[in-house]
């Protein structure tokens, strides 16, 4: 993914992360309502945490897309592709979105524009995703798009945010169920 990058939606911009971009990761991600749902994100979440991670994702040419707020060219959220496998043409990936932007329709929105870029860009046939329990609107976006129950990874992360066991609920869309 190169710096100039971009899926545009009507309200949102996904792109590559840029180094100017951690404080608003920190906004977002410094927040347990928004970490606790995530199995990599720690709480506290610091400026080296999110430095780090844009570093990584730009050094390893990753997907994982800013999701920025054209509105307020500011970024509120995350979302990637991960475990790309071009031979089975599968991938997984989630998504996070900073609190004070809840319930406006931006997570299902840039979650849309990534799944579209998935099967119609990158030629993939597969999605995977997972959620923790107790995050039903993780889920419900995720059904909303086509995703089926597939079935739970028991125990299958320890929360960085929570330190807590989280079984994983595993749910996965294949391209014909896409429901755009």
């Amino acid at each position: 993914m190169t710096e100039d990058f971009k899926i545009e939606t009507e309200r949102l911009i996904l792109r590559q992360y840029r180094l100017e971009d951690a404080d608003d990761i920190v906004e977002g991600l410094n927040n347990i309502n928004v970490s606790k749902w995530l199995a990599g994100a720690p709480y506290p979440y610091t400026k080296e945490d999110a430095l780090f991670f844009i570093r990584k994702s730009i050094d390893n040419n990753l997907y994982n897309f800013a999701i920025e707020l054209k509105s307020e060219k500011k970024v509120i959220g995350g979302t990637q592709l991960t475990n790309i496998d071009m031979h089975n043409k599968t991938a997984g990936g989630g998504i996070w979105i900073s609190e004070k932007y809840w319930g406006k329709g931006y997570g299902t929105e840039a979650f849309g524009a990534k799944i579209k870029y998935a099967f119609e860009t990158l030629g993939l046939r597969r999605l995977e995703n997972g959620y923790f329990k107790g995050n039903e609107k993780s889920h419900k976006m995720q059904l909303r798009y086509g995703y089926k129950d597939e079935g739970v990874r028991r125990k299958r992360f320890v929360s960085k945010a929570t330190g807590e066991l989280e079984d994983e609920y595993i749910t996965g869309l294949l391209k014909e169920e896409w429901i755009k």
